[in-house]
């Protein structure tokens, strides 16, 4: 009996000291804690784009008090967290206040003596305002030769995440014209080879929120009566270049890698120039040629001509993304303009100092006019291509495109 009472009073002493102890260690926390609660805040991206009633959350660490303000007024004050890692949600009616930025700001207290207090300030975005869209050139009637690019432009009442051009079985993608315009355009090129035909284009523009809005029209690939030519290229050339230079499939390959690759950023402005002052135009773009190591094909570019070992300038902003030899285009340089516009020179004498990956302006040398490759005399073969796809690049320098 007297075993029992003993064992007895050691589970009394056992939970008396439990008790005494966790009270002691609660009084302990309550005054000496100087920790931070660790909250999390959901429903609400850094620098996201909100329209109407936006459901947040908010979850603590410590038990305690939670307060919101939305740029500096209160929108939520002294809610009790009576459960640590539970979400705590609320409502922004973005509706009742303006489109635009905006801050919010979450703050927990815990239960502590000390009130240890941790906040967190949230920039987020909101955006009510209905979207529209309509072209520059509302009543405009889209023509475009073969082998040229088709400007569209379309102007839209707020900024918007994105715009896609469907057209010829393709996406194109539409930017700014310039930094924080709300006119947007697209450069569509029209391969050579592209049948004359009238043909349907879809403009999907998606805002910040996600509304999307489509504008559809049509335009008409004109029919270009290319010229005809005969080049002989002497054998023993051909074969010395061969051994200079790379394969021109090689060459192909990796002007679509790069095509795959451009930024999507308009690095240019305004038109384009050209390359070097021309004195004479030896072959015009998209010529039907004929020679014996090709055979029939569209020569997809211009061959312009001035003083043997003249200057080669870039014809626009950009970026140099190649420097190589080939066995048809010898010395060849490739700027990139970003969006997929390619700027290519080819049968260079030399290179000027430059690398892959160094910036250029408009004007800077690239090299100096050659005859290296398959070309029988001094000149510079000078193209372009958007999406891999060649075009006239005369049409660029206009002022008016």
């Amino acid at each position: 009996m007297a075993s029992k009472f003993f064992g007895f009073s050691n589970l009394v002493f056992v939970g008396v000291f439990l008790f005494v102890g966790l009270v002691g260690w609660n009084v302990y926390s309550y005054f000496f804690d100087t920790t931070t609660p660790a909250i999390v805040l959901s429903g609400l991206d850094i620098g996201g784009y909100y329209c109407g009633d936006v459901q947040c959350a908010v979850s603590s660490t410590k038990k305690g008090e939670l307060a919101v303000w939305l740029d500096g007024q209160p929108l939520l004050s002294k809610f009790k967290i009576g459960s640590k890692n539970t979400d705590h949600p609320f409502t922004i009616p973005t509706r009742t206040i303006a489109n635009g930025e905006h801050v919010l700001r979450v703050e927990v207290a815990d239960s502590s003596f000390n009130k240890n207090k941790v906040a967190i300030d949230r920039v987020f975005n909101v955006d009510n305002q209905p979207l529209q869209a309509a072209f520059v050139k509302a009543d405009a009637d889209y023509k475009v030769l073969q082998g040229r690019t088709l400007h569209l432009q379309f102007q839209v009442n707020k900024p918007i995440k994105e715009a896609k051009v469907h057209a010829l079985s393709h996406s194109f993608d539409c930017f700014a014209e310039n930094p924080h315009s709300l006119i947007y355009e697209c450069f569509i090129p029209i391969a050579c080879e592209e049948n004359p035909n009238e043909y349907l284009f879809n403009v999907e523009i998606v805002d910040n929120v996600g509304n999307v809005l489509n504008l559809d029209n049509k335009f008409q690939i004109v029919m270009y009566p290319f010229k005809t030519q005969n080049l002989q290229i002497g054998k023993e050339k051909i074969e010395e270049e061969k051994k200079l230079g790379l394969a021109i499939s090689e060459r192909e390959r990796v002007l679509q890698e790069l095509a795959d690759q451009s930024p999507k950023q308009k690095m240019w402005k305004g038109s384009f120039c050209t390359p070097i002052n021309i004195a004479r135009t030896t072959c015009d773009f998209g010529t039907i040629r004929t020679t014996q190591e090709k055979g029939r094909y569209k020569h997809k570019a211009l061959d312009v001509a001035n003083t043997p070992k003249s200057v080669v300038w870039s014809t626009q902003d950009g970026v140099v993304v190649h420097k190589a030899r080939y066995e048809d285009a010898g010395n060849t340089v490739v700027v990139d303009h970003g969006y997929g516009v390619l700027s290519l020179f080819y049968h260079l004498d030399d290179f000027a100092n430059i690398e892959i990956g160094q910036k250029i302006a408009q004007g800077s040398p690239i090299g100096t006019l050659g005859k290296t490759g398959y070309a029988t005399g001094y000149h510079l073969h000078w193209e372009m291509r958007v999406n891999n796809i060649a075009v006239d690049p005369m049409q660029w320098t206009h002022a008016t495109f």
